[in-house]
This record gives C-alpha cells, structure tokens and sequence, in this order.
C-alpha cells in the first residue's frame, strides 16, 4: 500500500504560483504512474495533471492552459506540481494519486490508486 503525503498549499492572491509536492513511501516510486487531482468547492474531484514512470510524458486537465507543470523525481520518490497565473477557479483541495499496474490512458481516472490527505490551495481575487 503505498502512502502519499502532500505539501505545499495555502493562500495566495490571483496571478500568484504555489508549489505542491507529494511525496510517497511503501511502493517502488519509479514504478507509479504520479498525478494531481483536485475538488473545487461543491464540485466533483477533477483531473489535475499526470506523468509518466521515467517523467518522459506528461498531460493535463483542459482549464490548465499551460499555466500547471508536473514533475517528478523518482530519486526523491516525490512528484511536483507547480503552478503559475493562479485564479480564483483554482480554489480546491489538491490531492496526489498513485497507479501501480495501470497503463498511461487510466491516469486521468479518479477511480484508481492511492490517495493522499490532500492539501487546500485557495486563490484570492
């Protein structure tokens, strides 16, 4: 069972960036398909951003708009997602998810994996 732990969110204003980070024990990192989720306010969780294994690929939700990068360092078992030009639609809590044994095209499904707490980012106007 692999275990994730988040950091990294708090408060910024609009235009502002964050850094999230996810870090995970009790798996062999280098072997987990890494992604960010989030759920907004009242909202469904939502498909954030995923990498590959080696961090060679990577895909993003369509309201990212190049303004989210993950990334992942396998030596650190941690994955990254920073973020630039900040909105407020961006308010939600950020959760870290986990594949083992999953192909590439099952990244962006909430139905899979291990889960972190999460960690709130809210985005002032």
């Amino acid at each position: 069972q692999v275990q994730l732990v988040e950091s990294g969110g708090g408060l910024v204003q609009a235009g502002g960036s964050l850094r999230l980070s996810c870090e995970a024990s009790g798996g062999t990192f280098s072997n987990l398909l890494m992604g960010w989720f989030r759920r907004p306010p009242g909202k469904e969780r939502e498909f954030v951003a995923g990498i590959t294994w080696n961090g060679e690929y990577s895909k993003y939700g369509d309201f990212v708009k190049g303004r989210f990068t993950i990334s992942r360092e396998n030596a650190r078992n941690t994955v990254y997602l920073q973020m630039n030009s900040l909105k407020p639609e961006d308010t939600a809590v950020y959760y870290c998810n986990a594949k083992g044994d999953r192909s590439w095209g099952e990244v962006a499904s909430p139905a899979f994996g291990s889960w972190g707490q999460g960690t709130q980012v809210t985005v002032s106007s």
